[in-house]
């Protein structure tokens, strides 16, 4: 179901891989490497890499938050010792887990997600839906990596979440001049949409502007990968949209497919993640909440049936208007 292909220039430009390496090897908090270390303890010599993405990379508050991380691992047969969960990620990846370490006197905490190397190369060029390319357009960190070919295939697929990321959305945009700021935003908006993220514009925004510098950088790097789409204008910094009708027409198109295919998903992963994520429908209910507004009870019929869940909370959703 996600690995319908999807149109992607195959040239990918040096200075974008160096870009994307450069911004994943960043410094951070001194949690998560603690953290990575608790999953490579789990993991074992399965373990091709850990990513650290998402807000807590931006805030290095674990003290409130949870961490968000991926671990890319060579076989899911390898990763598992029990057979269902390697079925299951085999069958609709990524599994997503909890995690918790003691340390210092405070308790760490981390949700991350499995998924093989092979796999997470194909998510972030081929898959029809963002769900890999979409997170992984935006600022990560490497945080391990189990040798140096292993290094550049995880920042070859960054590299090419962002060349993703700008072709899917990019051609959605009418021919007009857009800063980075205004196409990392809309195309933010459209990810949002396709995985039942009701996050306002002002989120995207938000984001847009706080990692201006970084997007500003990779929208540089990948350029000669989207002449297709974009034509720089280097006089005003802004990048003009040359999408025909039918081209603009086509990639909205496929963009209320990635909306419909997010729903089906978002249900079959979030059932899915109830036998690998202990407490999770109280996370995912606590987090619609924090994004939507939306108050959704979790009765002893629907704990037993997260599917029917899942369901009632995509039916919420749109009843309000909140996703359409």
């Amino acid at each position: 179901m996600t690995n319908t292909v999807s149109t992607v220039p195959e040239a990918m430009p040096e200075k974008l891989i160096a870009a994307v390496a450069a911004q994943s090897t960043r410094s951070v908090s001194s949690d998560f490497p603690i953290l990575a270390e608790a999953l490579l303890e789990r993991y074992g010599t399965s373990a091709d890499g850990v990513i650290l993405y998402g807000s807590c990379l931006r805030t290095s508050d674990l003290d409130e938050g949870i961490a968000d991380l991926y671990v890319l691992v060579d076989d899911y047969k390898n990763a598992y010792t029990r057979r269902h969960l390697s079925l299951l990620n085999a069958w609709l990846a990524p599994n997503v887990f909890y995690l918790e370490v003691s340390h210092q006197d405070r308790t760490l905490r981390a949700k991350y997600a499995v998924i093989t190397t092979a796999e997470f190369e194909k998510g972030a060029q081929y898959w029809f839906h963002s769900y890999i390319w979409a997170r992984f357009a935006q600022p990560s960190r490497l945080l391990y990596a189990r040798d140096e070919k292993n290094r550049q295939r995880i920042f070859n697929a960054l590299a090419h979440s962002v060349i993703t990321f700008l072709s899917s959305g990019g051609k959605t945009l009418e021919n007009n001049a857009f800063t980075v700021a205004d196409i990392w935003t809309r195309c933010l908006m459209l990810s949002y949409a396709a995985e039942l993220r009701a996050e306002q514009e002002t989120r995207a925004r938000h984001l847009a502007t706080l990692n201006l510098n970084d997007f500003t950088q990779l929208t540089e790097t990948a350029y000669p990968a989207l002449t297709e789409v974009f034509n720089y204008q280097p006089e005003s910094g802004t990048y003009l949209c040359r999408n025909t009708a039918a081209t603009r027409r086509l990639a909205l198109q496929h963009w209320r497919l990635r909306r419909w295919q997010g729903r089906i998903l978002s249900v079959l992963r979030l059932s899915k993640a109830t036998l690998t994520f202990s407490g999770y429908l109280e996370y995912a209910a606590w987090k619609i909440e924090r994004h939507t507004g939306v108050s959704v009870e979790i009765t002893p019929v629907l704990r037993r049936h997260p599917v029917i869940w899942g369901l009632k909370v995509m039916w919420q959703l749109l009843r309000r208007g909140i996703i359409r």
